[in-house]
Parts: C-alpha cells; structure tokens; sequence
C-alpha cells in the first residue's frame, strides 16, 4: 500500500506539472501564431525580386533596373535602450506586449527572478523608445535592442535580474559590436517623456564595458566649456535644455536631478564629454 500510495502521489505530481507547463505554452500560443504570421510576411518583403512598391516615382519607364547584387546582409543593432517597465509583474508586462492595442513591445523582458522572455527577433524592430533621439538619430526603433526591466520604478534592482541582464548586454555586445557608448537608458533618448530606467546602477554597468561613466579624478572645465555643446556631443536632444539636464543627472549624477548644473555636475560632464570627441 505505501508503494501504491508513492506512485499516486508521483503520478498526481507529474499531472499537475504537465498542466502547469502546458498552461504556460498555451497562454501565448495565439500571439506567438501572429508573430509567426508577421515574420513570415515580412520575410516575403524581403525576398522579393525586384523589390514591390520601392521603385522610384519620378523615372519613367526605361529608367529603372534592378540587378541583385551579391554583397548584402541583414542590418544590426547599433544601440542598446534599457527600460523599467513600470508595471508590477512580467506577467503584466507579457500581457501589455502580447495585446495589439498597445501598440509597445521590446525584444527582451528580464524579470524579478531573473528570468528573461525574448519577444523579438534581434534583426526586427521593436516599438519601444517610441518618439525620441540619441544624436542625428531620430528613429531609435529602428536601430536598437529593447530591454525592458521588471520593476515598478520605486524598487531596487535585485541581483538575479541584474546578472541575467548583464549576459544579454555582454552577449549583444560581442554579437553585433555594439559600442560601449551605445547602452543607453530610456530617459536619455526621451528626455521631455520619459524616467526609466529610474534608479538604475549604471555605474555597475559601466564597470562591465556597458555606457561611460566618469573617471574618479576630475578636472575644472576651462573656463570656454560649454554644457550644452558637451550634452549635445555626448548625444542628449538640447531642444529642452533643462529636461536634457535632468536626463544627463538621472544617468550620471543620481543624487541630484534638479535641471541645474552644480560645479561637481559640469566637472562630471566635460570628463564624460572628451570621451565621445
């Protein structure tokens, strides 16, 4: 009877994980089929020969050819943007992107525990920084990688999560040759929008070879420094210097995100600014 009892017990246990585990491959199956569908239609763009609906309006017939060269490739990420979800669960967050109306999503999510849930190809634009600019570049979808963070925005981030994300950035990095200048945070390219990643240990990030951060010994800036060039060269949108400024402090000063410059901030900024010339 106990061996019985054993087996109804293991068995039972084996019940219940199958449930779980079909549950959670069944609680995305639609969306996934709709991403399979989207990809397909997209691949069907692509390998079309000629092109459909790119010729050029103004030639006439006669004028346009096409020859398909045999130097091409899939174009990569050259950014990397970090986001807090400022929601309450990754479940939440899986939900947000798995719902058309709300037209966001981001190529990967990492959760609380560690977890990481990848929602896009790395070669398909995600809409994640939404309207913003980084420099003369005005469409962040479109040459980035989307990482959003589990986090409310008020919370630390926990060890596991930061681990698992520093893999992604590592692996990112060497995979498609990322500059170490181009991991950057959402309110950098969204100054007037947006906060996150808010709180976040860039610092720490720097350290592993993701974003600059200052040398520990500063300079005075000459007295012919100026701020906003420096903000502008490093790649913050200056339109609105003082959300600029409050970006540039969210990242870098973290103590301080009040829209003026101190002394110790300006000697922050040129040290910062020489490594973008």
């Amino acid at each position: 009877m106990p061996m019985l009892s054993f087996v109804a017990r293991l068995f039972t246990v084996v019940l219940v994980l199958t449930f779980v585990a079909g549950c959670q491959t069944s609680r995305y199956a639609k969306t996934d089929k709709v991403y399979r569908n989207l990809a397909k239609s997209y691949a069907e763009i692509i390998k079309a020969a000629p092109p459909v609906n790119q010729g050029i309006d103004s030639l006439q017939q006669g004028q346009q050819f096409w020859v398909g060269t045999v130097n091409m490739g899939i174009r990569r990420p050259n950014f990397v943007i970090i986001h807090h979800t400022a929601q309450d669960s990754t479940a939440q967050t899986l939900m947000t992107f798995t719902t058309p109306r709300t037209q966001v999503s981001a190529h990967y999510v990492v959760g609380r525990d560690g977890k990481v849930y990848q929602m896009v190809n790395d070669y398909l634009r995600a809409q994640h920084a939404g309207e913003s600019r980084w420099g003369n570049n005005s469409d962040l979808n479109s040459s980035s990688i989307g990482i959003e963070l589990d986090n409310n925005g008020n919370e630390p981030y926990p060890d596991q999560q930061i681990q698992s994300l520093s893999a992604i950035l590592a692996t990112l990095k060497k995979r498609y040759n990322i500059p170490t200048a181009n991991f950057i945070g959402h309110a950098d390219i969204a100054p007037t929008r947006k906060p996150d990643p808010n709180n976040f240990p860039w610092k720490v990030m720097a350290e592993k070879g993701f974003g600059w951060w200052y040398d520990e010994v500063l300079e005075t800036p000459p007295i012919t420094f100026d701020p906003v060039i420096a903000l502008r060269i490093i790649g913050y949108d200056v339109r609105n210097i003082d959300a600029a400024v409050v970006a540039f402090k969210r990242h870098f000063i973290q103590t301080d995100i009040t829209p003026t410059l101190t002394e110790w901030d300006k000697s922050v900024l040129f040290n910062l600014y020489t490594k973008y010339l």
